[in-house]
């Protein structure tokens, strides 16, 4: 008996160490129970986790290196600069982006996340640093110009996209073939097991620049969007600070850097900057 005892009151010690640890971690946020790291306990950490792409150029890629590269990847090593602190870079899926928030996985999320109502409703934006639209890619002999040209045939998108949601309550007309990764959906246009395929329309482009035998027929599609860091719910010092820190590079014209140095390459002459960049999270520039 007492045995049993002093096992029951070693596994509460236990336990309740455990539940310490985890508050030592993070920080309970909102009412719903989110995890998140504040402002001071990540710049005390001197790390800054933030979830990215790894297979999405131009914007958060791996190079041949093994570095991550890019727009998104530019912007999160000056934000790391100013934070005062190293980056543990997190690769993330398009369907897993808030739930990495939500669960502490990841301080901040930066993987080309569109603000939309709904995340909005899970995740807290910053302000935005991109603007973009949908695009639609497919082959050179059968190009589609027009969402009509889509009846009947497969469209690839990948899950979570603002394309996924999009064509599913705009379209249902229109099969989509679902892919967890950026990756797969291109493998999959290519080997011909969809018709077309369609994400942003920034990516699109400079997809079609780089691969042979693929015209974005179409290249706005829905309405303009803007692309912001994420931060977990309720974590107001952390935003505080992004936001900031985003008001403060746009006076450097930051992000025409950014584009300059990461897109301009990719694009040339296709594509302006001021289709695609938000200096200073102000619209309106």
């Amino acid at each position: 008996m007492m045995k049993k005892i002093i096992y029951v009151i070693s596994v509460l010690a236990l336990f309740t160490l455990f539940l310490t640890g985890c508050s030592k971690k993070g920080n309970l946020g909102s009412s719903n129970g989110e995890i998140f790291r504040t402002l001071d306990e990540i710049k005390k950490s001197k790390t800054v986790k933030i979830g990215v792409f790894s297979d999405k150029h131009p914007f958060g890629y791996v190079d041949e290196e093994g570095k991550y590269q890019g727009y998104d990847i530019y912007f999160a090593e000056r934000l790391a600069k100013d934070l005062g602190t190293k980056i543990e870079y997190v690769s993330t899926d398009p369907a897993n982006r808030a739930e990495y928030l939500k669960t502490g996985k990841v301080d901040i999320m930066m993987a080309n996340f569109t603000i939309t109502k709904e995340r909005a409703e899970v995740v807290d934006f910053a302000l935005p640093y991109m603007k973009i639209s949908l695009g639609v890619v497919s082959p050179n002999n059968a190009v589609i110009k027009n969402v009509k040209d889509l009846k009947g045939e497969t469209l690839i998108v990948a899950k979570g996209t603002t394309a996924d949601t999009y064509f599913t309550e705009n379209h249902p007309e229109v099969k989509l073939l679902k892919f967890d990764q950026y990756m797969d959906t291109y493998n999959a246009l290519k080997d011909k097991r969809g018709d077309a395929m369609s994400t942003d329309n920034t990516e699109v482009l400079a997809w079609a620049l780089q691969n042979k035998g693929f015209t974005v027929g179409i290249k706005n599609l829905g309405n303009t969007d803007t692309i912001a860091p994420a931060v977990t719910k309720g974590n107001k010092t952390l935003l505080k600070f992004i936001n900031n820190d985003i008001k403060k590079l746009g006076k450097e014209n930051f992000f025409l850097k950014d584009f300059n140095k990461t897109l301009k390459p990719v694009y040339g002459n296709n594509v302006k900057p001021e289709d695609i960049i938000v200096e200073g999270g102000n619209l309106k520039k």
